[in-house]
């Protein structure tokens, strides 16, 4: 396997700054919208990481005004779909599959969150160990309202993070709230203007690169390890079913094409 930061992606960028690694998510003229290939590229990505040993920290952003706005809802059509009953199973796990590999990512990671972090943006950035937004920014888990239940095992990870009470605010009511009300909820852990972002994260990973790497690495490994303890099993597996499911559903078709 290739070296995952030379290798080449259709929309993804990633640059080095002396022990900081930032990705980009690099559509800006969808604002970041998630497709199969985003999906897939973020997994291949941050899986590739247990083979980088040079980055301390990792910094997930968006190209553009906004970090992700969510699903793709053009997207063009996707030539590597599988076509079999399993392969459409496999194909509808790739958002489980980014976000984990976020999640598991070796190296501590922080999502620069500017504009939207909508649907799959606010996955990935609740994937991330530490999050920086803007009091503008936008976020928002319209799955319930399009008809479909969040998956990517995105509830498991936003009580883990946030608590129950306001996850269940966020997925059931499909409540939308800005970069301040993220930061009083624990969704953010720093709410700063738009024109500071980059030197409140540079601050963080600062922070971050000068703590001794490997107690930093095994601590990151000990809260990974209790946050599966918590979970007491993993219901995700059955993600994919449950998107299959509702988009056969009347009021998929119906809130989508709205």
């Amino acid at each position: 396997m290739g070296d995952p930061i030379t290798e080449t992606y259709q929309t993804l960028d990633s640059e080095r700054d002396g022990d900081v690694l930032r990705v980009w998510l690099d559509r800006p003229h969808k604002l970041n919208a998630v497709d199969s290939v985003v999906l897939r590229e973020v997994g291949d990505l941050f899986r590739g990481m247990d083979r980088e040993h040079d980055a301390k920290v990792i910094v997930l952003g968006g190209r553009g005004r906004s970090f992700c706005a969510g699903a793709d809802r053009r997207p063009e059509p996707d030539p590597d779909a599988p076509t079999t009953t399993r392969g459409k199973r496999w194909y509808a796990h790739l958002g489980r599959r980014a976000c984990r590999a976020i999640e598991d990512c070796e190296i501590p990671t922080i999502a620069r969150v500017q504009g939207h972090a909508i649907g799959g943006g606010m996955c990935f950035a609740m994937s991330c160990d530490f999050r920086i937004t803007t009091p503008e920014t936008r976020w928002h888990l319209p799955e319930v309202e399009l008809a479909v239940p969040l998956t990517w095992a995105a509830i498991p990870r936003l009580i883990s993070e946030i608590g129950m009470a306001r996850a269940r605010q966020l997925v059931m009511l499909a409540e939308r709230i800005d970069g301040s009300t993220a930061a009083d909820w624990g969704v953010a852990h720093e709410c700063v203007p738009v024109e500071e972002l980059d030197v409140a994260v540079a601050r963080w990973a600062d922070r971050l690169v000068g703590l001794p790497e490997l107690a930093v690495h095994m601590t990151k490994t000990t809260f990974r390890g209790y946050g599966r303890l918590a979970s007491l099993g993993d219901a995700s597996e059955a993600d994919a079913d449950l998107i299959q499911l509702a988009h056969a559903h009347p009021d998929f078709a119906d809130r989508w094409k709205r």
